[in-house]
């Protein structure tokens, strides 16, 4: 007999989306249907708030006894840590792909490798670098708002690939056997809450102290030109595309606001 292709309950998408996120034993205590997985982006930035809650703590608890170049690398650890380094190894195969590859079928193949390239280190380490130094010019207490709001936000924006075409590979092929899910209206506007929330409180905080309009619009400009790049090379996006995309956005953002310090 077929079973049913929607079995998951509303509460089931978000306890999938903490379970996929994050490396937590979210599974320990509830273990969501499998069709609650291709949902997980609805409540992405939902997980955001979490890695960015735990990033943005570790940073305040260590600048109160380290120095903050310490405290910034210990923060950083702590959200690979918290993921797993979902999203850089997103990023390296990414750049392993778009780099290596010269057609559509190479970059899937080439993404899919569980090998990192050289490219793929180099990404890793110049992301690295500019993540470290754009928020060391951050002063710390505005480097916490900092990380607690544009996590989600970037996240949220990030989401939007999955609306805008179609997944690049099949079910059978994509690396976890899940293929992400359009989402409706109602979930959209969800998504949207999630993002905007933090990011709301931080510009009425920061009112004064960064452009507010370069901070909404520079990070969608950054998700849009490169959902383009992506499009024009494979037609639709990956699990890895995902990654890439949140952490490149993201970046774009700290180094925004890293800008009205220097």
């Amino acid at each position: 007999m077929e079973k049913s292709q929607n079995t998951s309950r509303w509460y089931d998408r978000p306890w999938a989306a903490l379970i996929f996120f994050t490396r937590l034993p979210f599974w320990r205590i509830y273990q969501p249907p499998k069709d609650a997985y291709q949902y997980v982006v609805e409540f992405w930035p939902l997980a955001g708030w979490l890695t960015g809650g735990v990033m943005a703590g570790v940073l305040f608890l260590s600048a109160m006894v380290f120095r903050y170049e310490i405290a910034i690398i210990l923060a950083i650890i702590s959200r690979l840590l918290l993921t797993g380094a979902l999203h850089e190894d997103g990023l390296a195969d990414f750049i392993d792909g778009f780099g290596g590859g010269h057609n559509r079928q190479r970059i899937l193949d080439i993404m899919k490798d569980s090998h990192i390239g050289t490219y793929g280190v180099l990404a890793l380490i110049v992301y690295m670098l500019l993540l470290f130094f754009a928020l060391h010019s951050i002063p710390p207490i505005y480097a916490i708002l900092t990380i607690l709001a544009v996590d989600p936000y970037t996240k949220m924006l990030s989401a939007q690939i999955v609306q805008m075409m179609p997944y690049a590979r099949t079910e059978e092929t994509a690396k976890n056997h899940t293929v992400y899910r359009k989402f409706s209206i109602a979930s959209g506007i969800c998504l949207a809450i999630q993002g905007m929330l933090p990011i709301g409180l931080y510009i009425w905080w920061m009112w004064e102290q960064v452009d507010v309009y370069l901070l909404i619009l520079l990070p969608g400009i950054t998700m849009f030109l490169l959902s383009l790049f992506i499009w024009r090379k494979l037609r639709g996006y990956t699990g890895d595309c995902c990654g890439a995309l949140f952490l490149l956005t993201e970046l774009s953002a700290y180094l925004l606001i890293a800008t009205n310090y220097i």
